[in-house]
């Protein structure tokens, strides 16, 4: 199919955030046939507010949803590098959320120049019945990796919940999401995917994807690194660093080094029966112990964002526009109150 027409299969990694999916998009963007831009997170912010759009076959419903839309897509933390008409969005969405998102996405594909595109939200796990609802051939990468590791990760990291155990218990909902799609969908249109193989032996497991993806393999993916996009992801922000270095398997095992003993064991005390069906190792001989209070667990929690902020107030380029971003789905968020709860126009 041209650049022009509908793109065929749009491509999905699904899982949870600070399982490598940063990696797995420069991969997939690196190929000739795909363009996949950082995610605004579409879906996870503007789809709980769905009701507040009202009947989306109307025109300027569609249309409020798509200036919203566009508005979260100014505020990115990550600018996107083509600029999106609202009015051939609206002309062009089909009536739901996702239709507005993919309307979306599909401009950018086109003004890409590529014949599909694809979107690194792993938040569209909670969404993958909306995704096939607009496209029956869409394909998931179920990315998954050890929630140790992702713990170890997201303790660091401005983009996620940062206590191990809140951590732990997101990782399980949302591995029990991708496998019930799993179920639903199939192999052929769910394919899982382990972040410590991709790793290990990337040519391999990127000649499996595109073989999932019905793509060639092209050398080009294992060079995303030296990219254009590689680069401007990696000057960004301390949680993207690694973007424009070599696949390496650093990371494996981080949590040995980056979560105390406690922790680590109330990861696997939460997340240890999806941990064994998906194939990690519990460790052995460490005690139970006794998780904090609701109370006290979001209370570290906030301490340990505190930390975080700071930090990233003094390494990050874009945590300014990730404050901005924070305050424009407050703003959407509010307004959908305004109109569902206090019958206001918009």
């Amino acid at each position: 199919m041209s650049p022009g027409g509908r793109s065929p299969g749009p491509v999905f990694i699904i899982g949870t955030e600070r399982s490598g999916s940063n990696l797995l998009r420069l991969m997939l963007d690196a190929h000739s046939s795909f363009a996949i831009p950082h995610p605004p997170h579409f879906m996870r912010y503007l789809a709980p507010l769905a009701a507040s759009y009202g009947d989306l076959s109307d025109s300027e419903n569609r249309r409020r949803l798509t200036t919203d839309a566009l508005l979260l897509l100014r505020a990115h933390i990550h600018p996107w590098e083509h600029l999106i008409d609202e009015e051939t969005v609206v002309a062009e969405a089909s009536p739901s959320v996702f239709g507005v998102v993919a309307a979306i996405q599909e401009q950018y594909r086109e003004q890409a120049g590529a014949r599909r595109w694809g979107c690194k939200s792993t938040f569209t796990v909670h969404y993958v019945d909306h995704v096939v609802a607009e496209y029956p051939d869409a394909r998931f990468l179920w990315l998954v990796r050890d929630p140790r590791d992702v713990a170890a990760s997201a303790k660091r990291s401005v983009f996620c919940r940062f206590h191990p155990l809140l951590t732990a218990r997101l990782w399980v909902e949302e591995q029990e999401r991708a496998a019930a799609a799993l179920e639903r969908y199939g192999a052929a249109q769910v394919h899982l995917l382990r972040y410590e193989e991709l790793v290990a032996a990337p040519r391999h497991r990127l000649e499996q994807v595109c073989a999932f993806l019905g793509e060639p393999f092209e050398e080009a993916m294992l060079q995303h690194h030296v990219t254009p996009a590689a680069h401007r992801l990696a000057r960004l922000s301390e949680s993207w660093a690694n973007a424009d270095r070599p696949v390496n398997e650093e990371s494996v095992g981080r949590h040995t080094r980056a979560l105390t003993d406690r922790e680590r064991r109330l990861v696997e005390q939460t997340a240890g029966p999806m941990m064994q069906r998906l194939g990690y190792r519990l460790e052995a001989g460490l005690p139970w112990v006794e998780p904090p209070s609701e109370l006290a667990l979001h209370a570290l929690d906030f301490w340990l964002w505190l930390s975080v902020e700071w930090r990233s107030m003094r390494t990050d380029r874009n945590h300014w526009q990730r404050w901005l971003r924070d305050a424009t789905v407050l703003w959407l968020r509010v307004k959908a109150f305004a109109r569902v709860r206090l019958g206001l126009k918009p």
